[in-house]
């Protein structure tokens, strides 16, 4: 799949979306304006607004996104940002997608702060558009399903007990809820029925869920997983998915290896110990069966829209996940 052809495709939507984002990102405040042209410069593949965008035309009458999609989309890739920033401070992070993070650069106070400003700049850009209420809605749902995603991704790491069913609620707060967010605000924007609007959060759910999977399952595999070493999550405590998995394919030694899991910081050699569980395990493996049954899931959702480009992006986008390797 290839991003830049997609955002060809979308052409002056594309356009458009960067213009929203750079006039929300503006500062009369240097040292603010240079943080936040270096951050946006660093952006990623921005699927949430891809996404967003995609569903859009998908959903309308004519094939076309309007003004309010642009900042719908705009704000999702805010939000997103915002959340890496405070993501990195929570997590003590210093690298992001290969560059050192700005909680590193320039401290945990300034992450924090202009992690605050993009947050506020998502909110003010999403009431900058004819926005109906239940879109606010969203936007204010995801925040708090950010905010409990963390909380008890941080319970969990505290006692290791992560089962199959908190890891699916975790990943859901933490990803998949806001591509729901996007893809049901983008559909929203073009007055979509009641029955694409609820495709569209089938879909990008289940494509959240499948883009988190594969995110955890590079953890184990390698790759440049966007600068990110290996053993990330299991030197954070994280019981992910092909961890779950290579326990339940050994459930014997299942109270051995949490035990290993809560000792971590103390004992930084387990990493290496747990990873080739997994992989002897086959945990990979598991995590990979449950990823491809949502990419399936989600493209299945897109049956009810109408054959078009942007129903086949959307399409691919979904089904990059099952082999990505960044």
């Amino acid at each position: 799949m290839s991003g830049n052809e997609i955002i060809s495709f979308l052409g002056r939507d594309w356009t458009e979306l960067q213009r929203v984002i750079r006039e929300a990102l503006s500062s009369d405040i240097d040292l603010l304006q240079k943080v936040n042209d270096k951050l946006y410069s660093r952006a990623g593949k921005q699927l949430r607004p891809m996404v967003s965008l995609l569903m859009a035309r998908a959903c309308s009458a004519d094939g076309c996104a309007n003004s309010d999609s642009c900042h719908y989309a705009a704000a999702a890739e805010l939000l997103h940002n915002a959340t890496l920033l405070h993501d990195d401070v929570a997590d003590s992070g210093t690298i992001r997608r290969g560059m050192p993070t700005l909680s590193a650069e320039m401290g945990e106070t300034a992450a924090v702060l202009v992690g605050d400003f993009w947050l506020s700049k998502a909110v003010h850009t999403v009431l900058a558009a004819s926005a109906e209420k239940n879109v606010i809605q969203l936007f204010a749902r995801t925040l708090s399903d950010l905010a409990k995603g963390e909380m008890l991704q941080l319970q969990n790491a505290a006692t290791g007990k992560t089962s199959e069913e908190d890891y699916f609620n975790v990943i859901y707060c933490k990803t998949a809820s806001l591509f729901e967010t996007a893809a049901v605000a983008g559909a929203v924007s073009v007055n979509a029925s009641e029955q694409k609007v609820e495709a569209a959060r089938k879909y990008a759910s289940c494509l959240g869920t499948a883009f988190q999977i594969r995110d955890d399952i590079l953890d184990y595999e390698g790759g440049e997983r966007l600068g990110k070493p290996m053993g990330v999550d299991l030197a954070e405590q994280k019981i992910t998915l092909p961890l779950l998995g290579a326990m339940y394919n050994a459930p014997s030694e299942e109270k051995a290896i949490r035990c290993k899991v809560s000792q971590i910081h103390n004992h930084p050699e387990y990493i290496g110990e747990i990873t080739r569980f997994v992989l002897e395990n086959r945990g990979v493996e598991y995590a990979a069966e449950k990823l491809d049954e949502y990419v399936d899931k989600a493209a299945s959702a897109l049956e009810i829209f109408d054959d078009s480009a942007q129903k086949d992006y959307l399409v691919q986008i979904v089904r990059y996940n099952s082999y990505r390797k960044i």
